[in-house]
């Protein structure tokens, strides 16, 4: 009896050491205490070492563009680490070129801050701001994407180039254990300086678009920061413009086309939207008054699944089919195409197949 006890004793005491060293290997090694990070050899933060360069980057108020809310997989968080930071992960590879790679281009949500760090980043990124946007309009236009229309705080105000993105900030809530970030393109105009406007389609188990369609409401406070993006309108041309977009892709279309209309830019341009029926068409009111008031502008919707039903009049099949049709020659034009991956990769074949210079071709690939 007294043997068992004693082995007992023993036991619980082994494993009581035990624990106290794992605790202890917890706080010591998990904790890296105060680094710094030096960013483009002129700004130096001192940081909590620990937590991945994406979030302690946020931390400090500079943004960093990532669409997956930090998981690794949309390959939009880039930044150079000249100092630090460790050997890059398998899972960052897979976004990287080789030429990339040996400049030591990582993916800030995979890099770790456990050491004094070097970084550069575009300088651009110092001008990301955050906002507090009160949604001051709300409304569905087509039955799968919501118009929002928000309010920037009092006093406050947004620059940016027609075509670029704001990132918005899902919160926790039921069903969602975790803050995300998420891009959207901007479709209001840059002269529109207190507001933002954007289309965000709902994605089945999407956390920010169920938070979007499913429990976001007028009058309610969401986080925004940005601009961010290198896809917007080149101003410094004289082409003849040739635009293409589906479903959410339409937003910084807009957003090019209002800002041409306001600024009284006249060059030619031709707004090509691809869509399943009717019932998938947007703004479709605004675009045949531009047709009207803006200079020598043509909107040409083209739809795949229409029936008889729906008894529709304009074209039929795919956008790169339609514009096959309408674009006799690509040469002296330039072109901004907005959409999923497969509708990019078709056009831009397309349109250099009439003659378009793909250096012209200017894209956002959505995912």
């Amino acid at each position: 009896m007294n043997e068992i006890i004693i082995t007992t004793v023993a036991i619980s005491g082994i494993s009581a050491i035990f624990a106290f060293l794992l605790t202890l290997a917890d706080r010591t090694i998990g904790n890296y205490g105060e680094v710094s990070i030096i960013i483009n050899e002129d700004k130096e933060y001192t940081v909590q070492g620990g937590s991945s360069l994406l979030s302690t980057l946020i931390d400090e108020k500079i943004f960093i563009p990532s669409a997956c809310g930090g998981k690794g997989t949309c390959g939009y968080c880039k930044v150079r680490v000249l100092e630090g930071g460790g050997p890059i992960l398998s899972t960052e590879t897979p976004f990287m070129s080789d030429e990339e790679i040996e400049k030591g281009v990582r993916l800030s949500c995979q890099c770790k801050v456990k050491e004094n760090i070097k970084i550069e980043i575009p300088e651009e990124l110092f001008n990301v701001k955050e906002f507090a946007a009160v949604v001051e309009e709300m409304e569905d236009v087509t039955s799968v994407i919501k118009r929002l229309k928000l309010k920037l705080p009092e006093g406050e105000d947004i620059s940016f180039k027609p075509g670029q993105f704001i990132q918005l900030k899902a919160p926790i809530y039921e069903g969602n254990d975790e803050e995300v970030y998420r891009a959207y393109s901007i479709a209001s105009s840059p002269y529109d300086k207190d507001h933002i406007e954007l289309f965000i389609g709902y994605v089945p188990n999407g956390i920010c678009t169920t938070y979007v369609h499913k429990h976001l409401k007028v009058g309610d406070t969401v986080q925004i920061n940005g601009p961010y993006g290198d896809f917007y309108f080149q101003e410094d041309s004289d082409r003849e413009i040739v635009l293409v977009a589906a479903g959410t892709g339409i937003a910084p279309i807009l957003s090019i086309l209002r800002y041409m209309k306001e600024k009284n830019i006249n060059r030619k341009a031709t707004f090509y939207f691809g869509a399943r029926t009717p019932d998938d068409l947007m703004m479709t009111d605004f675009f045949k008054e531009l047709e009207e008031t803006m200079f020598d502008f043509k909107y040409i919707p083209t739809l795949t699944r229409a029936t008889e039903e729906h008894n529709w009049q304009g074209e039929r099949g795919r956008v790169n089919v339609v514009i096959d049709k309408y674009l006799e020659n690509g040469e002296y034009k330039e072109a901004y195409l907005c959409g999923n991956k497969a509708m990019i990769d078709t056009m831009v074949t397309a349109l250099t197949a009439k003659g378009l210079s793909e250096e012209l071709i200017y894209f956002d690939k959505f995912d």
